[in-house]
């Protein structure tokens, strides 16, 4: 018996192996537990409420993504830039920054990277209560860390 080896025939070969080393992809990413989502809702929330309290901008906008929405009482705001454009006035020499909480967490798993977390935010000066209302945020799971793609406060 005679067989014939082409180069056609050498590469082909050599795919089909170089494939069969590859790896495999990983698959869907496995469920997220309610409690790892709360864990995860609640230690964004605390690092921006600290953040905000000790008036450090960028640590409180450290956790929005890049292309995150706000929507406002009265606009939708798009991008990171422009969400921090809004509370800089805020942080601001002489700017109006009460202390801020959350309170109340809710959160729901949407997918194995993203949650959404509905609390109430909470402003104080001294011991009064100046605003609270509530907020609903969307988060993505973003090379293990956890960032805020939409927030809706009211």
């Amino acid at each position: 018996m005679r067989t014939f080896w082409t180069a056609g025939a050498s590469a082909l070969g050599v795919a089909a192996l170089a494939a069969c080393a590859q790896p495999k992809p990983a698959g869907p990413a496995p469920a997220l537990a309610p409690a790892d989502a709360r864990e995860a809702a609640g230690a964004v929330l605390a690092h921006g409420a600290a953040a905000w309290n000790r008036g450090d901008l960028a640590g409180f906008m450290s956790d929005y993504a890049p292309g995150a929405s706000f929507v406002t009482p009265r606009q939708v705001i798009h991008g990171r830039a422009e969400i921090e454009a809004r509370y800089a006035p805020r942080f601001a020499p002489g700017g109006v920054r009460d202390s801020l909480s959350f309170q109340d967490l809710e959160v729901d798993v949407l997918a194995p990277d993203a949650l959404n977390a509905i609390a109430y935010y909470v402003l104080t000066r001294g011991d009064s209560v100046v605003a609270r209302g509530p907020t609903s945020l969307v988060m993505r799971r973003v090379g293990g860390r956890w960032y805020i793609a939409h927030d809706h406060s009211s």
